[in-house]
């Protein structure tokens, strides 16, 4: 997952950013007290004071509504080098997040809590888009997790831009080839605009050939049944992915003069008017708001568009909160019960929803950016309801992603030395765009051996 520049809500979703309290142990579940006792780890290292404050009230709400359980909550970042380390040991907190890359995993190799039960007891059990929980899932079915803060990457569009090509800004493309015809004609008919560029540095020129290849249904890592990564750079989708970026710059001239854009630089280049088309984050909206100065009446966006195949989809990011495997039963209730009150129930509070959203209008903050939804559609829609007379982004300008999203199937990011790798490809997506006759195999094969390197002098460690 690359950073990206997220406005972050008034409620829950601020509060999952605050810092530390204390130091990390799982505790021992029920005491002389009578309580169940559970150490949470919400947030990661370093935390403003006006953070702790706010997570500290949190936490007595949480205990006032359910006295029977303590709560002590940690600062604590996960780690897959560290993390086996950790179990072992015994210093894991009852609760922590994991990434999407890696909770499948985890779940498959009986190194999570397995939740099922006291999942199935939330309030919102049966109301999840089943794409999203499925992250948090083994192979049986069973949920080892509870997703939150999820994102799919989309094609973000400037709908001045396509009305002055003469295209239709309310019938943006839906396939590769249409992305490449349309980006041709803007080239052509208004010189100094790229009709569409992608990033390529500090690690995003890899992020977003990753999009590219499992839109087509590649991979660039996979996972053998005896859990053995091998890298996989060097695969059909991939290089039809760079073949689709060296025909729009070299055959079609639609990319523009600029081939070293990062996240933020990119970001600033569309803004201005210099870029009509490229990939970001579905909520990409809140930050050009707030970083860049955009009119975001001049916004469009729509999903990416993918293959037909079976294993084809939308790459997509965001964190798992998942349970200590060693946790007593009654530790586990706890724990799901904490989770489902920090991080669910929020997002399906009315009173919360327009709170955030009158805080964000207030800012000038996106108050409806496009995101993965959590929830099934009929939750997701009372929701925008209960927004809907602080939304500040024209409805429809993001229909063709809201309407979209729901078909799309989500694929996870490559799951070892993802940014290791990612890095790497970033000089095959530049080379690809700067020489006409890079070899593609050949860089893409040096790559496989690099990480490959790494991944497996982890292997030999563990």
């Amino acid at each position: 997952m690359i950073p990206r520049g997220k406005a972050l809500l008034a409620g829950a979703v601020a509060l999952a950013t605050v810092g530390a309290l204390a130091g990390c142990s799982s505790s021992a579940g029920a005491t002389s007290d009578g309580k169940v006792h559970i150490v949470v780890a919400p947030v990661l290292p370093g935390a403003t004071a006006d953070a702790l404050k706010a997570l500290a009230g949190r936490v007595k709400e949480f205990e006032k509504a359910n006295p029977d359980i303590d709560v002590k909550a940690i600062e604590y970042q996960w780690t897959g080098t560290t993390f086996a380390a950790e179990l072992a040991g015994g210093t894991l907190p009852d609760v922590f997040n994991v990434p999407f890359t890696d909770s499948k995993t985890l779940a498959n190799n009986g190194q999570l809590a397995n939740i099922t039960k006291y999942f199935d007891k939330t309030a919102t059990a049966k109301k999840w888009n089943e794409k999203v929980l499925d992250v948090a899932k083994n192979d049986k079915g069973d949920v080892f997790g509870i997703p939150w803060g999820p994102y799919a990457m989309a094609l973000s569009y400037n709908r001045d831009l396509f009305q002055k090509a003469g295209l239709d800004p309310d019938k943006p493309p839906t396939t590769l080839d249409e992305i490449q015809q349309d980006a041709k004609v803007i080239a052509q008919k208004l010189p100094g605009v790229a009709g569409y560029m992608q990033m390529t540095q500090s690690n995003t020129g890899g992020w977003e050939l990753a999009t590219l290849t499992q839109s087509l249904g590649g991979k660039l890592e996979t996972v053998g049944a005896d859990g053995k990564v091998t890298v996989t750079t060097d695969n059909d989708q991939t290089k039809q992915a760079l073949a689709w970026l060296h025909t729009l710059r070299w055959g079609d001239d639609s990319m523009g003069s600029n081939f070293l854009y990062d996240w933020s630089g990119i970001n600033e280049a569309f803004a201005a008017g210099k870029i009509a088309m490229y990939m970001s984050g579905s909520d990409v909206i809140g930050s050009l708001m707030q970083a860049n100065g955009f009119d975001q009446s001049k916004y469009g966006v729509t999903t990416f568009p993918l293959a037909s195949g079976a294993d084809a989809g939308i790459l997509s990011g965001g964190n798992v909160d998942v349970v200590n495997v060693k946790d007593t039963p009654e530790q586990q209730a706890a724990a799901v019960k904490w989770i489902d009150f920090y991080r669910t129930q929020p997002t399906v509070d009315k009173d919360a929803a327009i709170a955030n959203a009158k805080t964000l209008q207030a800012g000038n903050q996106a108050v409806n950016a496009p995101t993965l939804p959590v929830f099934d559609k009929a939750t997701w829609e009372q929701n925008q309801e209960w927004i809907k007379p602080y939304a500040n982004i024209p409805a429809g300008n993001i229909k063709p992603f809201n309407d979209g999203i729901w078909s799309q199937s989500i694929s996870p990011e490559p799951p070892r030395h993802t940014q290791d790798l990612y890095g790497a490809l970033d000089s095959v997506v530049q080379a690809v765009l700067t020489d006409k006759n890079a070899d593609t195999t050949k860089m893409l094969q040096a790559v496989d051996a690099k990480i490959q390197a790494l991944v497996d002098a982890d292997a030999k460690s563990q």
